[in-house]
This record gives C-alpha cells, sequence and structure tokens, in this order.
C-alpha cells in the first residue's frame, strides 16, 4: 500500500454488536428465564447467586477426616443431532449431567456442583432456557448444585438451531473410599451390572449412520419393535446412579465402579483392574433393551463392535466380594431396582474375556 492512502467505506449507520449476529438482551432474557431453575438445585453449602465471575461452595470440611475432590468433564456429542432432528431440547442436559456425574460416582465421590457451557450461533432464549431448565432438574436428581454456566452466542459459526453443550462436575470422597479399590480385588469377586435407559450419549456416530443413511429411517418412523417413533427411543436421555450409587457404597464393600460410556464394555471394565486381574463375562445373562438388537441386524454390526461401542443394557458395573453377593442383590430388589450378574474375576491380563466368544478375547 506504498504511496496509497486506504480508503474506508461506510454504509452510513455505526455497526452494533446485534448487527453481528449477537444479542445482549436475548442472554439477559435467557438468565431470567432459568433463574428460578437454577436456583432450585442449590445446596447449603452454595453462596452467592447467579452473575458473579465464578460459582461458589463452601465444602464442609468437618464433615471428612481427609476430602478428596473429584472431577469429570464431558459433552453430549453427536446425540445432539438428534434433538435438532426433533426439535426437542427437554432432555439432553440430563444426558450432559449423567455423563460427569457418572464418572465422578465411579470414582467413589458425592457429586456437589455443576457447571455448564452452551455455544450457539444466534441465542434462542426459549430454546436455551429448555436445554438449561434440564440441565438443573437432572442436577436436582443427581444431588449437586448447578452454580454457574457460560451461554456463548457465536455468530456465524453453528448453523440455525444447533448448539454444543458441554459441562464439568466436582465430586468429594473420602480419601480412604476412593475407587477402585484395587489392592482388595482377588479372582473370584463378582461382577453386577445395573441396567441402562438405553442407549445413553455413547455411539451416535454410528447410531445415525445406520438408521439414517443405511436404513432411511426419519426419526417420526414406527419401528414396531419399539412400540413407537425411532427419534423418542434415541432420546432416552442417560440414567443419573448418584442416589443408588451412594446408598451401595455406604452399605456393602464395593471394590470398583464403571461407567460405561464410549468403549463399551472392552475399554471401561479393564480401567478399574489391577495387574493380573482379567474379568470374564457370561454374555446372555442379562436383557438386553432392542434397540441394540436392531441397530446390530440393521448395520450387519459384529458382537464385538457392538460390545465395543456401546453399553448394551448395562450403564453401571460394580466388582463385589461373592459373599455380598446375595445381600446387595437382595437389598437393591427391595429397591424396585433391577441388578444383573455379569460375570466374575480371575487371573490374566487385565482385559475382558467374553464367555464362549473367541472373537471377543
Amino acid at each position: 500500500m506504498t504511496g496509497k492512502r486506504m480508503e474506508q467505506k461506510t454504509d452510513g449507520a455505526g455497526l452494533s454488536y446485534r448487527d453481528a449476529g449477537v444479542d445482549i438482551e436475548a442472554g439477559n432474557q435467557t438468565v431470567e428465564k432459568i433463574r428460578e431453575a437454577v436456583r432450585s438445585t442449590y445446596r447449603p453449602e452454595v453462596l452467592g447467586d447467579l452473575g458473579g465471575f465464578g460459582g461458589l461452595f463452601a465444602l464442609d470440611k468437618s464433615a471428612y477426616e481427609e476430602p478428596v475432590l473429584v472431577s469429570g468433564t464431558d459433552g453430549v456429542g453427536t446425540k445432539l443431532k438428534i434433538a435438532f432432528m426433533m426439535n426437542r431440547h427437554d432432555t439432553i442436559g440430563q444426558d450432559l449431567v449423567a455423563m460427569c456425574v457418572n464418572d465422578v460416582l465411579a470414582q467413589g465421590a458425592e457429586p456437589l456442583f455443576f457447571l455448564d457451557y452452551l455455544a450457539v450461533g444466534r441465542l434462542d432464549p426459549n430454546q436455551a432456557a429448555e436445554v438449561i431448565s434440564g440441565v438443573a432438574a437432572a442436577c436436582r436428581e443427581a444431588g449437586c448444585a448447578l452454580i454457574g454456566g457460560e451461554t456463548a452466542e457465536m455468530a456465524g459459526f453453528y448453523q440455525s438451531g444447533e448448539y454444543d453443550l458441554a459441562g464439568f462436575c466436582v465430586g468429594v470422597a473420602e480419601r480412604s473410599q476412593l475407587l477402585p479399590k484395587m489392592e482388595s480385588m482377588a479372582a473370584g469377586d463378582v461382577v453386577l451390572g445395573l441396567p441402562s435407559s438405553g442407549l445413553h450419549s455413547n455411539g451416535f456416530s454410528l447410531v445415525r449412520k445406520i438408521c439414517f443413511e443405511r436404513m432411511g429411517f426419519g426419526v417420526d418412523q414406527h419401528i414396531e419393535e419399539l412400540g413407537g417413533p425411532l427419534g423418542e427411543e434415541l432420546l432416552i436421555p442417560t440414567r443419573i446412579y448418584s442416589e443408588i450409587g451412594l446408598s451401595l457404597l455406604e452399605n456393602f464393600s464395593i471394590k470398583g465402579l464403571v461407567h460405561i460410556t464410549g468403549g463399551g464394555f472392552q475399554e471401561n471394565l479393564p480401567r478399574v483392574l489391577p495387574e493380573g486381574l482379567s474379568i470374564r463375562v457370561t454374555p446372555g445373562g442379562w436383557v438386553v433393551p432392542p434397540i441394540f438388537e436392531l441397530l446390530q441386524k440393521w448395520g450387519g454390526v459384529s458382537d464385538e463392535e457392538m460390545f465395543r461401542t456401546f453399553n448394551m443394557g448395562i450403564g453401571l458395573a460394580m466388582i463385589v466380594p461373592r459373599h455380598e453377593v446375595g445381600t446387595i442383590i437382595g437389598s437393591l430388589s427391595l429397591m424396585g431396582e433391577k441388578v444383573y450378574q455379569l460375570g466374575q474375576l480371575e487371573e490374566g491380563s487385565r482385559r475382558v474375556i467374553f464367555e464362549g466368544a473367541s472373537d471377543h478375547d
């Protein structure tokens, strides 16, 4: 540009942030719409209110001998695409909370507080309130406080009506009660499993490829085996295990908890094992929901790939001493909870072995 002056062109009126696609007033409206839902999650330890630069939580250290904070973070992933297709946003918040609090629980911790991050292209206060109200409802169920979050309006970054959703949870546990207790695990310990509510929030890239690309279904496609529209099944929210899990930790000698998420059985179960032990699983010992069988049939998916991608109907597994199996099953039955015996620990090299199926070894 030597020797020349750069000319600046204007179109009369000066530009504003709103002209660039960011509506600050819409953000203020969103805060007002979610305020009561957020407050409904508060525990006694919460300090302050919405609007601060950070969430405040006063841990009662007198309740613990040696408290350890445990944190977990996650997102919902491409299951969000199903919510967009159905224009339904009231359940997806539970997926977010569950993915985080279940991971914290697997370390033996009680979830204390949660923060979320919602990123949109253009903020719709009603849609955002629907999403965050779902987050708040799930926090109430999990017993943790929603003490803050961020709603980011990123003009031109996301397609109209779409968003991303992530969050993190902080919990607390006594240091002596942290899981897994690898030093106490031994061959003969039993692996029990609690049912999932369905697909939860993993494997949806494969789910969408099978259902919408290969089969050509829409979300409103009625599937006889499911007893309703496909989209309703796919959008069933991830189950939250904190209440039942904390009860088990308080009353029984739980040696390990496993949240069955991405990576299925093969990747998640070995994470809690010490060197020298494997888990032998007996397929057929629990009820596999129809959606998994349908996906396998529609996609021609191998058994190995199914167990490596999906939870196959088990959302939370636990490793317990054999002598407590009967009392644990009896206690869960009194609570109206189904529980399945998945297999047991044996000597091996930290892997999952499927009984009678060598291709899973």
